[in-house]
């Protein structure tokens, strides 16, 4: 019993410890993996941090000397940040600046007639060729005459009849008459004639009423033309049977370019202005353009005013008259109008360019005699493609900016640039190495001050 008790606790204790040192090793494996990964991670960033560092000091120390070098003053002068501004300048002065509303419109000839047929019957020849011009009155077309002609013999034949029977009826009362004083006869037997005598009389004056209706189709069968102008495409051949509705088109149109109109509308709030001109007797020019408004096509005036005002659009009609001696405006054709309503007098102008727009509202940079600008504030008048009138805020021979105004404040210190082709050019040029290629302000058309 002894022994085997002895074995069963030898067997456990082998088994025992056999587990425990399993258990400790696990403890003992833990923990050694869980610290090597912070500090290989540690480490790489520590290397990471390291390589970028030598990327930073490499760069600086390639970039740094360049930048240095660009900022550096040359010639031992001030910083060219420090300099002042170069700009441009004009010089205001004064002259005459027209006062012009713009309008769209079409050209209206003041005659289109389509010529129709009064009378029914066939086209026998046309006397025109299509787009000729021809005058009030020119042959345009014949219809057939000839069953107008016969209507007209048969009506002076009725005439001549109706005249024979009014002579016997005038005798037969001149006998009534001589009886009727011999008492032998009724005085309603030469009442009765007198009537018979009227009715004659009257039968006569219709007939000639038919004479003259027939020598009228007579002349309607020889069309002329109502107004002098331009016709247009023959609508009908001859040989054809027209009538007064057929065809609706006619036989031509013909329409008056000389002298021709445009239809144009303003703005009602425009229109104050134009009927002060208009009542004083002002003649007031007018100018037509193409449909992009930059080819001028004729020169003209105002003609008339409509009497009211369209109420869905807010705007007026006006007609407007041109000679059109080179049939440069055509019927129907779109144009762009512009209205020279009045044109100042001594008003004082600058370029466009000049003109600023910011918190200050409209204002331009003056330029000072101790090489400064400063803001000063103007009250615009109108305008036209190159200067702007000035109402209020500066005077002849003021200098303002227009050309580099964008990099300027108020009290900013400038310097002028010498105008284009002077001695002052060439000279900039050379001491900055590269032509001298001018300023905006002199490709837009702006005066130099040297120029003033």
């Amino acid at each position: 019993m002894d022994d085997q008790h002895s074995d069963i606790l030898a067997r456990e204790g082998r088994t025992k410890p056999d587990g425990d040192q399993r258990r400790d090793a696990g403890d003992l494996v833990e923990p050694r993996e869980t610290q090597t990964r912070p500090r290989r991670r540690s480490r790489l960033r520590v290397v990471l941090w390291l390589v970028l560092l030598a990327v930073l000091i490499a760069a600086a120390a390639i970039y740094l000397p360049r930048l240095a070098h660009e900022r550096a003053p040359s010639g031992g002068g001030r910083a060219i940040s420090a300099g002042p501004t170069p700009v441009g300048v004009a010089t205001a002065k004064t002259g005459e600046m027209p006062v012009t509303l713009s309008g769209l419109g079409t050209v209206t000839p003041l005659a289109m007639v389509t010529v129709q047929t009064q009378i029914s019957g066939y086209l026998m020849s046309v006397g025109f060729e299509e787009g000729q011009h021809v005058k009030k009155g020119d042959f345009l077309a014949q219809i057939d005459p000839r069953p107008y002609q016969v209507a007209l013999e048969q009506a002076q034949a009725q005439v001549a009849k109706d005249q024979a029977a009014l002579k016997d009826a005038e005798l037969d009362l001149k006998r009534y008459n001589t009886l009727v004083a011999q008492n032998s006869i009724a005085t309603q037997t030469r009442d009765t004639q007198i009537a018979t005598v009227g009715q004659d009389r009257a039968q006569i004056m219709l007939d000639q009423a038919q004479i003259d209706t027939q020598r009228l189709n007579l002349t309607y069968t020889h069309i002329v033309s109502p107004v002098t102008g331009r016709v247009g495409l023959r609508q009908v051949d001859p040989g054809n049977y027209v009538t007064p509705t057929s065809p609706a088109s006619g036989i031509v149109v013909v329409t008056q370019l000389q002298p021709i109109s445009a239809i144009f509308t303003l703005p009602e709030d425009n229109l104050p202005q134009v009927l002060k001109q208009y009542h004083a007797g002002a003649t007031m020019q007018t100018t037509a353009y193409d449909r992009t408004g930059a080819t001028k096509l004729a020169v003209g005036k105002l003609d008339t005013i409509d009497n009211q005002i369209d109420p869905t659009t807010g705007t007026v009609k006006l007609r407007a008259l041109f000679d059109n001696p080179d049939e440069s405006l055509f019927p129907n054709q779109f144009v762009n109008i512009k209205l020279l309503v009045n044109t100042l007098q001594n008003i004082v102008l600058i370029p466009n360019s000049a003109i600023q727009r910011g918190a200050p509202g409209t204002f331009v940079y003056l330029v000072k005699p101790n090489h400064t600008v400063g803001v000063q504030k103007v009250k615009l008048g109108p305008a036209d493609a190159q200067n702007i009138a000035i109402r209020s805020g500066l005077k002849a021979g003021d200098q303002v900016v227009d050309d580099g105004a964008d990099r300027l404040k108020d009290g900013a210190k400038i310097t002028v640039a010498p105008p284009p082709g002077s001695a002052g050019q060439a000279a900039a040029a050379q001491t900055a190495g590269t032509p001298y290629s001018g300023h905006r302000r002199h490709q837009r058309g702006g005066a130099s001050p040297t120029s003033q």
